[in-house]
Parts: structure tokens; sequence; C-alpha cells
């Protein structure tokens, strides 16, 4: 829904931005003569022009790219952030070409302040060195099939699954649900276990037994068992076992790894549910 809603409001942006261009462009035909006689709306024009024009260019670039990829990939799953990385990279050109307009309409010429800049770019370098290397880090990760969103890894002492990967950093959601930015510069530094590489991944279900049904975890264990035999959507291995996390005043903690035939976000919360399901009924059967 949410993919969807963006998908929207980014084709009336780019209708928006044909609209404006081609108003823009008709001005300049019918209103050349005021133009030249104010010199900041010339410029503003100007500016405004070569923003509309470039971003209109990226947009279709970026239009096509997607479609080819998707075209080229139709019949294979791919676990890539190839559209993730192009919607990026169209982000930083886009952010480019305002600076450069803006520029253009206070008066400034790009080509000097780039002039200038290489005098001064040595400290600018170091300065904003981890930003600059970081971004480089998350394009090479985006256009890559080894990391992907929706990937469960463990990064250092970081284990969730990534929610999303910006130009600085890998959002990884943990178990505790807390979100976790790791700098992409990391990535390349630190062994990194990604449980969603293969087809099968790894569904980890954490939940609590009060104390007195504890006692019965053995049982809560097999009933489990019995739903998973030959589940469909996991793969066929050793009945998984319950294991016990903590033991608190209160409760137990346990937890519980399948292995499902795919790392579909869907899959894995249905899976969850019917597992937790079973041990909601265990627990009301038991509470009695």
């Amino acid at each position: 829904m949410i993919s969807e809603k963006k998908r929207r409001n980014s084709h009336w942006q780019f209708i928006v931005k044909i609209i404006l261009w081609i108003l823009l462009n008709i001005s300049f035909i019918y209103f050349g003569t005021f133009y030249n006689e104010h010199n900041f709306v010339d410029r503003f024009s100007n500016a405004l022009n070569l923003f509309l024009s470039l971003s209109i260019i990226f947009s279709l670039g970026r239009f096509v790219l997607i479609v080819l990829y998707n075209k080229r990939h139709e019949q294979r799953i791919v676990r890539g952030n190839f559209v993730l990385g192009v919607n990026r990279l169209t982000a930083v050109l886009n952010t480019t070409v305002g600076v450069i307009a803006i520029m253009i309409a206070v008066g400034i010429d790009p080509r000097d302040f780039v002039t200038s800049l290489t005098i001064v770019a040595m400290a600018i370098a170091v300065i904003f060195r981890e930003y600059i290397t970081n971004m480089i880090s998350g394009l090479l990760i985006m256009f890559s099939d080894q990391l992907s969103v929706g990937d469960r890894v463990k990064i250092g002492d970081h284990n969730g699954r990534i929610i999303d990967i910006t130009l600085t950093s890998l959002i990884i959601q943990d178990d505790e649900d807390d979100m976790v930015m790791v700098p992409n510069n990391m990535i390349f530094v630190t062994a990194i276990v990604n449980s969603s590489a293969h087809r099968s991944a790894l569904v980890s279900i954490r939940f609590e037994l009060p104390l007195d049904l504890a006692i019965d975890i053995d049982l809560l264990q097999s009933c489990i068992q019995d739903i998973l035999l030959n589940h469909p959507n996991l793969v066929d291995e050793t009945p998984p076992e319950i294991m016990v996390l903590a033991i608190t005043k209160d409760a137990v903690r346990c937890k519980l790894d399948i292995r499902a035939i795919s790392s579909s976000n869907s899959l894995h919360r249905q899976l969850e549910n019917e597992v937790l399901k079973k041990i909601l009924k265990f627990k009301a059967q038991h509470n009695r």
C-alpha cells in the first residue's frame, strides 16, 4: 500500500514537472522581452528550466532502466536492490542539479565555483571523507545482490532484519524491535552472516511461557512439531526444538527457529502466526 502510494506520487510529480517545463518554454517565446528587461527573473527562469529539463531526463532514464531490468529478470527471482539503487542515484543527481540551478539563479557561475572549489578540495575531502565513502559504499550495496531489504543478517554484534538501505547506513530491526543504523563502510570491513542469502530462510519466533506452563514445554514442542511436520512452506530438516533463552520470576523466554523455503516477509509472518496461534491454544487448554 505504501509503495503503491509512493508510485502514484512519483507519477504526479513527473506530470507536474512536464507541465511546468512546457509552460516555462512557452513563456520564453511570448515574454522574451520581459525576461531581457528583468535580469533576476531571467536567471531564475533559466535555472528552473535547467533543473526541470535534467530532472525530466533523469526520470525518463530511471523509468527505462527499471523497465529493462524487470523485463530481463522476469523469469527468475532477483535478490538485488537495483531499483532502490537507481532511485537513490536519481535523487543524488536531482540534488546536484538543484544546487547548480540555485547558483545560476543567484548569479554564481558554476564553472567558477568548481574552479574555486578545487583549491580547497583536499580539505573538503578530509572533512567529508566518512560521508563520501559511506555514500559510495551504499551505492555499491544497492547495486549488488549480496544484501537486500528483508534479509536477516548478523553484522558484528548486531543481529536482525534489514528494513532499509540508505546512502549512509544499513538500517536493521533487531529482535527487540530496536532500529540499529550500521554505517555502510562497516559492511566491507566486518564479517557478515546473511541467513537469507539462499532460498531457505531462517524464521526466529520468540515467545514467553508462564512458569506453571513451562514444565510442559516438551508437550508444547510436540504440538508445534505436529503442525510443522511436512509443512509445504518449510524446508525438510530435523524437527525444530524450543530453546530456553532466560528464566524470569514470572515467565520463561523461549525461541523457536524454523527454515522457510524463501526469505519472503509475508511468508515469515504467516508461519510465525501459525506457530503463535498454536501456542495460544496450548496456553488456553492448560490454564483451564
